[in-house]
């Protein structure tokens, strides 16, 4: 049976607090692993958050910074660098289903859950693909300044970055989740990092975003996004249940705001 054939919820963008974000992503795994419910969604991050991957050293976090600002930090569960997220420069998706319906190998499952973001890029009538070569890192806490890696990390015009992508396996469902540049705020970004010695102008070189490749407005560039998301799931609108929106509520309290996993990774619920 295809994916397509299987139940799916498109959840349009939203806006919430970093630690919720990430704490629906898991109780969205639940659903999918308990209930058969898959999920398809877009969101944004309100206010400001720094996401970082689940390995970072919080050492590498200007946190004056972050506090001064008003930026929320939390932790992916997923690797790679940190990745500064607000509500108009990033568009994120997040794509939850079942562990046993998706192939075992992970280049394929990138593949696979890849095919709606490459349309959503074709759609706004941007050449993006998967990078066909490992640039080399600039600074390697910054997840858009990272080694280009062919297997989930997205460039477009003369091969800069415009998005990234992470997986994380749970035993029982597969949590697929990555950030889409619509636009840029170099300085910004680089000055949620502690000591980054990388110049704005060098992360322009390295990134490039929605808004410059196509020229669409934001509500357009989320639209696409939305939109292959639901044609690639064939599912219409959806929503969290009552129940979903408690518990990631207190999923989100408990590990994701947490000193313990932000700071040290510990998780607290388990």
């Amino acid at each position: 049976m295809a994916l397509s054939d299987r139940e799916w919820r498109l959840i349009r963008e939203e806006s919430r607090r970093g630690p919720m974000n990430m704490a629906l992503d898991e109780i969205a795994a639940q659903t999918a692993a308990e209930e058969g419910i898959r999920t398809v969604r877009v969101y944004q991050w309100d206010p400001s958050t720094l996401s970082l991957g689940y390995r970072q050293d919080p050492d590498t976090v200007a946190w004056n910074y972050c506090d001064r600002e008003g930026i929320t930090v939390t932790r992916r569960p997923t690797g790679g660098g940190g990745i500064y997220h607000d509500r108009d420069a990033d568009i994120s998706y997040s794509i939850v289903a079942p562990a046993d319906e998706l192939p075992g190998d992970l280049m394929e499952t990138y593949e696979l859950l890849c095919e709606p973001v490459f349309d959503a890029f074709e759609r706004l009538g941007i050449d993006a693909r998967f990078t066909d070569e490992r640039l080399p890192e600039i600074h390697q806490p910054a997840c858009y300044l990272r080694e280009l890696h062919p297997a989930h990390d997205v460039v477009a015009g003369e091969g800069r970055k415009i998005s990234g992508n992470a997986q994380y396996r749970r035993k029982d469902a597969v949590v697929q989740h990555g950030s889409l540049k619509f636009d840029l705020d170099a300085d910004r970004h680089l000055s949620t990092f502690a000591d980054p010695d990388t110049a704005p102008a060098e992360f322009r070189e390295r990134v490039t975003s929605i808004a410059e490749q196509s020229g669409a407005d934001r509500d357009e560039a989320v639209e696409a996004v939305e939109d292959a998301l639901g044609d690639w799931a064939e599912t219409d609108d959806g929503s969290w249940t009552d129940d979903e929106l408690a518990r990631a509520e207190e999923r989100a309290e408990a590990k994701f705001e947490s000193e313990a996993w932000v700071r040290d990774r510990e998780d607290p619920t388990e």
